[in-house]
């Protein structure tokens, strides 16, 4: 028999899952949003149970994202059922997090993309380490940054937050800190033992064990991002950086023209309409848009080429920001 690909334990004071497919960097499927609810849900209400301790296996990945292979499949098949009942389940299960009412903890030793994220970032502590690595690097299979980063990432300082989405900018454990994805930095080599160490002494146990962080990575381009990313377009965000000068805005422009043009563009909406709504609300207009993105020829393309073929050759079309519709875009959110 196969071994479950979530793996709910109590182990003293918390209760502890573990994302259990280290192959697959532990992408998620409807199967394994269950099982976490379902943990969750038995461990709200049980005076035994002091927090909830969220880690991934294999040592590579917390959490790469949801498994979009499988939910293109699905659309592609017209199984639009199984990709409300994915998107349903996720956005569900992000709010649950957001508000659980005892401790949650994610220990992110790895990667932390898209659905890691939303696995993370709704709750009270999460702790990275220099092998962590985050992004929401949805533009690049044109879908959008979702669980809940409409809500997020607009909150984050300055215009970092449509940065990130739209570029899928990456960053190392201690930035992710700095920039309000998670909460403390706790060396490689104590974070293995780290949920021991709760499961022990509760909560407390990760300030005890969390160092001081390196400086920002991002700090020297700070105000570059903000002077560019707090505009009121795509279109002035990308003049901007081409008016710019320098190797950051350089690379810039060219992830932000890396990804599917029409994603860009639905994502910076999104991520400004998320500003105005709470987490609820902006769960639920996500839910309401991977309903166009999942048949959209685009996405269909860009996960072809990223993530089935992986010849890494997305054929975008329309290929350049300027020649997307913007009327089609704003119809998306209609």
């Amino acid at each position: 028999m196969s071994e479950a690909s979530v793996i709910a334990t109590r182990r003293g004071r918390i209760g502890h899952i573990l994302l259990n497919r280290p192959k697959a960097l532990n992408a998620l499927d409807t199967a394994m949003l269950h099982a976490m609810t379902a943990a969750l849900v038995e461990w709200r209400d049980d005076p035994s149970v002091h927090a909830v301790v969220v880690e991934g296996a294999g040592g590579r990945a917390f959490c790469a994202g949801g498994d979009i292979r499988a939910i293109r499949g699905f659309a592609m098949n017209g199984e639009h059922d199984k990709v409300a009942a994915f998107f349903g389940t996720e956005y569900a299960l992000n709010a649950m997090i957001d508000e659980y009412s005892k401790p949650y903890i994610s220990i992110i030793d790895g990667v932390c993309m898209g659905g890691g994220i939303g696995l993370s970032v709704h709750g009270d502590m999460r702790v990275t380490s220099e092998a962590s690595l985050f992004a929401m690097p949805e533009t690049g299979i044109a879908l959008f940054p979702d669980v809940g980063a409409t809500f997020m990432l607009p909150r984050l300082p300055g215009a970092l937050g449509m940065y990130l989405g739209l570029t899928g900018a990456r960053l190392n454990g201690a930035d992710a800190v700095h920039a309000g994805l998670a909460t403390h930095y706790v060396p490689k080599a104590a974070i293995a033992t780290l949920a021991d160490a709760i499961a022990e002494d509760g909560p407390a146990a990760v300030a005890a064990h969390a160092q001081s962080l390196p400086p920002f990575s991002l700090a020297p381009h700070r105000a570059a991002i903000d002077r560019c990313f707090s505009l009121d377009s795509v279109a002035a965000i990308e003049a901007a950086l081409q008016a710019e000068a320098g190797e950051w805005a350089n690379e810039t422009l060219h992830a932000l023209h890396h990804g599917s043009p029409s994603a860009v563009l639905w994502s910076f909406e999104a991520i400004r309409r998320g500003a105005k709504l709470n987490l609820r609300g902006a769960l639920a207009a996500e839910l309401a848009l991977t309903r166009a993105i999942s048949v959209h020829p685009e996405f269909h393309e860009g996960v072809r080429a990223m993530l089935v073929d992986k010849d890494r050759a997305p054929k975008w079309n329309p290929p350049h920001l300027a020649d997307v519709d913007l009327g089609a875009i704003k119809a998306l959110f209609a």
